[in-house]
């Protein structure tokens, strides 16, 4: 592990930054020790993302300084970051499939002369990084060919090539299988051994055991503590120092939850999903909870047909067809995660995306019947309460919790009696969210099942009658909501822990 001779190659001090009304990160200080693996944890929300932005020159600070070697480091980009020796490698990979290993290895850095691409010291040294951090792959192969283990070796040797000595590794094993997190791993402690500094943010915790030197913990947005994980007494302590407080329960028994099962979804298997079984009652609201790559996003693509799987889903004992134009027929609609690109025409009016489910409610012999398709507008607009001036506002117009509500509507309209609602009330304000909770509440107790798929432990555990934990693509561990919730166990299911009795 660490030597005994420490010295400083990164402090953040006072670090804040402001949004409208929030703060993402308050007032957070601390250091990183060179050539040492330093792991960033934190529940979702906890500023990890926004710290990690400012570090890498994505995002100005509002207020603090950060140093690197014990000089002011003050990025205005990530290229300004990497010349400053600090290098980032996300989750989604920046590799070009067409381009040879070495092109990627240069890709950005290459040195012209009047326009022209000339070899230079650059490549040798790039090829020479590879060399020793995974000598396994040829410098000539097509990037194409590698699997997803190997591009992100190839990210982590351009980022060391180009002369960064902190490396910055975004939840990097969410892609992996176990083989090639070992040798991520393996990469990873030569790092280390040649002095340089990763900082790693994952929420699997046993990850954090077996790299980390020293561990920072956020919450809320605030700095908790920096130790070395020698120091930290198991799961059990790290677990508290997230949570750190009782997470909010609104929560109240709802006496419409019905005994009839409504859906049954029996090993559905996908490149994630692993043998995933579970049912929905008539009138109850579900929650699907688990963290970064736990699979929650790919159950609801599955259940509405968009994405193909292995295993069955029966809705109102009937097997349901394998695309969306399939659901939608059987009476399930799906609330997606990115509502601009996936759940709205951003360019059509609120009168024109309300119908576009189900166009047949509007329509006879193929043509609009226009005062129908107005109706639905003003009745929607009412009873979802959407703030706005006239059906006829492009919905690119309206705020992200109005917006959402135009995506509630396309669905009910549809006549859904499932609503599938992938992080339903991400981006949008305090206020817009417990409108949308009330109109998940009355949905359900009109009788209509609901499943809300969230990384906001503190959402789920507000307005779902069952919880469903997951991790690795796996259906951990099924709870009854109430007052004797156990947030600690949550957290260590979804983390990895091992006390979970599968399903």
């Amino acid at each position: 592990m660490t030597g005994p001779q420490t010295h400083t190659v990164l402090s953040v001090s006072g670090l804040t930054k402001d949004y409208p009304g929030v703060r993402a990160v308050d007032d957070v200080s601390f250091a990183i020790e060179g050539g040492t693996v330093h792991c960033l944890v934190g529940e979702n929300g906890a500023g990890k993302s926004t710290l990690v932005k400012m570090l890498t020159g994505a995002l100005d600070p509002t207020s603090g300084s950060m140093s690197v070697n014990g000089n002011e480091y003050t990025p205005n980009s990530p290229q300004d970051a990497r010349k400053g020796g600090v290098a980032t490698l996300f989750q989604e990979l920046h590799v070009v499939d067409e381009l040879t290993v070495l092109e990627n290895l240069t890709l950005g850095m290459e040195r012209s002369w009047f326009g022209f691409l000339v070899k230079s010291e650059l490549e040798e040294r790039a090829v020479k990084t590879l060399a020793a951090i995974e000598p396994s792959i040829d410098p000539s192969a097509r990037v194409s060919r590698l699997s997803v283990a190997q591009k992100q070796i190839i990210e982590i040797a351009r980022a060391a090539s180009s002369g960064a000595n902190i490396i910055i590794m975004d939840e990097p094993t969410a892609a992996l299988s176990e083989r090639e997190v070992e040798r991520l791993f393996g990469v990873i402690r030569r790092l280390r051994e040649n002095d340089v500094t990763v900082i790693y943010i994952s929420h699997k915790l046993d990850e954090i055991f077996e790299l980390g030197d020293n561990v920072t913990v956020l919450r809320d947005g605030k700095h908790i503590v920096t130790k070395p994980l020698a120091d930290v007494d198991g799961r059990s302590e790290l677990i508290e120092m997230m949570i750190g407080r009782t997470v909010f329960q609104s929560y109240s028994p709802r006496g419409t939850v019905g005994n009839k099962v409504v859906l049954k979804a029996q090993g559905l298997t996908t490149s994630l999903l692993k043998d995933v079984s579970f049912d929905i009652k008539e009138g109850e609201i579900v929650g699907f909870y688990g963290l970064v790559g736990a699979g929650k996003t790919e159950i609801a693509r599955a259940l509405y047909g968009a994405d193909s799987f292995e295993g069955a889903v029966d809705f109102k004992g009937k097997p349901v067809g394998r695309t969306p134009t399939a659901a939608i027929a059987s009476g399930i609609a799906l609330v997606p995660e990115e509502r601009r690109t996936q759940g709205l025409f951003t360019n059509l009016t609120i009168r024109e995306n309300i119908p576009v489910m189900n166009l047949p409610r509007v329509s006879r012999g193929g043509v609009f019947k226009a005062a129908d398709v107005q109706d639905a507008a003003h009745q929607y607009v009412e009873q979802l309460s959407i703030a706005t001036s006239s059906i006829e506002k492009h919905t690119e117009k309206l705020s992200g919790g109005n917006q959402q509500k135009v995506v509630f509507a396309k669905c009910l309209f549809s006549n859904a009696e499932l609503l599938l609602l992938d992080e339903p009330t991400r981006g949008v304000d305090v206020g817009a969210k417990s409108e949308i909770y009330d109109i998940i509440k009355d949905l359900a107790d009109q009788g209509n099942a609901v499943a809300v798929f969230s990384s906001e432990l503190e959402e789920i555990l507000g307005i779902c009658d069952r919880v469903f934990l997951m991790f690795d693509g796996h259906l951990q561990e099924e709870i009854p909501n109430g007052p004797d919730v156990d947030i600690s166990h949550i957290l260590n299911v979804v983390t990895g822990g091992q006390e979970s009795v599968a399903q």
